[in-house]
Formats: structure tokens, sequence, C-alpha cells
């Protein structure tokens, strides 16, 4: 996916160091990703959701909190409402640089965070947190052996994940005034809530206390066996998946010029790896986003359809096509069709029809089902049709690729 790194004013004058993954044709929507407590937005969780979120046509900024990763500002520095305040910021500055953040995102802390602001980003219609603590002050628990110590010497380092952080009696104060309760009692936005329930970082009564609290329209899913920070890849996979098939009820039509073809020549296809995988492409066609892979078994993460099952789809699909269209035209009682199709490899001296009688020959197995009132002759003549559909006519025609290299 296209890969913009940029940095933006936060609330406190810092330069904050963001990253936005785009999608290859027209964008659906733009979503706003908050990390981690501690992490950075080059997090794995944070870096494949949005990948795969581009993937699927919608953009995906996340950028680092003061202080963490290529930010400025001193961690030290920073508290739960200034994390709020930096991303009402970058909010704002989607919003004033490309578009409406539609959809906000956090991921534990960075959870809480998004409910924690999303009443100040009004164009916000969707909220996602994933493994998020229903109380900010949760946090408190990776130090709480040295809260006392903070509170009596003002500031305190102290190890989080294997890292030293410096922690202040500030902190503390600003996340034990925050409660997030009226927050999502009035969030007034769509909601989805993602734990996992043997999360053992933030537990599952979390999600629990979130979810009873917020009103409709809301949804939970549960990522059974995944660890807090995602680390499998399918984990972070299936939550962009989620994600985008949730939101998707949640956000504006596309604009018309991406819903629809222009009619102005060929629609173009676009192929790009993703790098995600060893296989994983990423597929564009005009306002459509597809993945394609390869199965396990050839050394791919069957994270999406294979090249000639794409090939067979599209067979399959002008076939049924081809045969709707006549049924419609000659009102023949055709309620619906069902195409199944398989590819292998065949020795040409196998086959008796084929010209071809040396070698290996693709073959492409089609078995079509008619529903409907249909008598043999009609069913006999839609079997005819089903051989003139445009695709199977190039299938079986000679065809002529024309390949240059890229400017």
């Amino acid at each position: 996916m296209p890969h913009e790194r940029f940095q933006f004013t936060g609330s406190e004058g810092q330069q904050l160091a963001a990253a936005l993954d785009t999608p290859e044709g027209g964008i659906r929507a733009y979503a706003l990703f908050a990390h981690c407590f501690t992490c950075g937005k080059d997090v794995l969780a944070a870096s494949r959701i949005a990948v795969a979120l581009a993937a699927k046509g919608i953009a995906v900024l996340r950028f680092d909190f003061t202080g963490l990763g290529s930010s400025e500002g001193d961690f030290a520095n920073s508290t739960f409402s200034s994390n709020v305040a930096d991303l009402v910021r970058a909010a704002d500055h989607l919003r004033e640089t490309r578009g409406v953040p539609a959809i906000l995102i956090g991921h534990s802390l960075g959870g809480a965070a998004v409910l924690a602001a999303a009443d100040r980003i009004p164009d916000a219609k969707a909220v996602v947190t994933i493994a998020a603590p229903s109380d900010p002050s949760h946090v408190t628990n990776f130090f709480r052996d040295k809260i006392e110590d903070i509170r009596q010497q003002g500031k305190v380092e102290v190890s989080l994940a294997g890292r030293p952080f410096s922690i202040k009696r500030e902190f503390l104060d600003d996340i034990a005034e925050h409660s997030l309760t009226s927050h999502i009692a009035k969030l007034h936005k769509a909601l989805l809530i993602m734990h996992s329930p043997t999360d053992d970082t933030v537990s599952i009564d979390n999600a629990t206390k979130i979810f009873v609290t917020a009103r409709h329209p809301k949804s939970f899913v549960s990522l059974s066996g995944a660890d807090h920070l995602l680390t499998d890849r399918g984990d972070a996979a299936y939550v962009a998946d989620m994600i985008a098939a949730w939101a998707s009820r949640y956000l504006a039509p596309a604009a018309p010029e991406q819903a629809a073809d222009s009619g102005q020549g060929p629609r173009l296809v676009v192929v790009r790896e993703t790098r995600d995988s060893r296989f994983q492409n990423a597929v564009t066609v005009g306002p459509h986003h597809l993945l394609a892979d390869e199965p396990a078994a050839v050394g791919g993460a069957d994270s999406g359809p294979g090249p000639y099952d794409y090939v067979l789809a599209g067979l399959g699909a002008c076939t049924s096509m081809t045969m709707r269209m006549y049924a419609e035209r000659k009102s023949l009682p055709l309620d619906r069709v069902t195409v199944t199709l398989s590819h292998s490899k065949i020795h040409a001296e196998d086959c008796a029809q084929c010209e071809t009688r040396v070698g290996m020959l693709d073959q492409f197995d089609r078995v079509i089902s008619m529903e409907g009132a249909l008598d043999a002759e009609q069913r006999k003549k839609l079997m005819e049709i089903a051989d003139k559909c445009p695709v199977h006519r190039t299938l079986t025609s000679e065809i002529r690729i024309v390949t240059k290299a890229a400017d």
C-alpha cells in the first residue's frame, strides 16, 4: 500500500511523527489509529491493521504520541489528557489535509483515548476499541509497586515491557481524574468492542463494562486465542477484516467518481505486493479492493484467492450473468444460476477434442446448476448460451498480452 510519513503539530506544539497508509485506488474512508501505552505507530498490531485496512479501501493515519517513537517531547511530561488532545489534533490535521476521520480505532490505552476523544471529533461515525481498559487508570497496574514512590518523589523511572520510562505524579493525578463512563454513555456513535477472553493484560471484564455502559448501535467481537498485543499476524488480519465489514454499515456511500466507471476506456486493475507475506498482493479494481495470495502449501498465507481462482471467478461470473441476461430477454423462468468451477492440468494426449497433442494443457471444469421451472429445451438452450459468455470466448480464442516496463 502507498505509505507516507510526515509530521504535524501536536496540542502542545511538539512535532508528532505520523504515517498514512492509503489504498491503491479510491478511498472509502479515513481512519485514525491510537496505539497502546508506551508503544508507537509502528508496533506490529498498528502497522499490520493499517496496511490490511488500506487494502480494503480505508486509509489509516497512525502517529507516535508525545515522547514516543519519532515524536518530539518528553514522555514523562505527557498525560492521558495530553494524549487525548493530541488525538483530537491528529483528527484536525487529517480533516484539514486529506478527509474527515470517519473511523476512530484505539488499541489498549489507545482505545480508552479514542473513547474520551470521540465527542471532540464530531465527524467520526464509528469507534473501535481493541483490548481496551474501561478505566484509563488500569495502566497503573504495570507499575503498582512504584506508585507510592512516584507520589512521594514526584518522578520515578519504571520498567515497562523491558524499557525504562519516567512516570510523574502529574500523570497519576491526571489519569485518576478521568472516568470513561460518561464518555461511553453519551458516545452517540457506532461502537465496536474487540477483546480476547484470554487477555491476561487487560481482562475481558473491561470489555463487558464498556459494552454494558454503551448505547446502541454497539457490537462485540471476541478475539478468541489472541494475546493483548495481537502479535500473531492472523489476529491482526482478522481485526482488519471485522472493522472493514462492520464499519461499512456506518460509512457514507463512495463518491460518484469512485462508485462507478466513467465509461471512458477500459477500467484499470492494479495488483501490488503488500509485503505483508511472501505472495500477498492487493488488487484494486476501481473502488473495489481485494487480496490475492497462494495457499499455505505452496508458501503463501492463504489470505485471499489465488490467481487461477480469480480466473475461475471471472469465468463463473460471466457465465451466470450471460445466462441471466438471456433468460430475462426470453422471459424464461430461471430463478437462480450456480456455477461451480475447478482448474487442473491434463495431458494433451488425453484430450480428443484438442488440437495440441503434446505436453500439458489447462482444463477448466464448469458445472452449472439452474433453478426454476424450466423445460428440457430451455435448459439445453441456456447451456448453449453459457458457452457464449465473453470471458469463455476470450479464454478459448487467441489472446495477445502486451507487457512493458512502467516509466
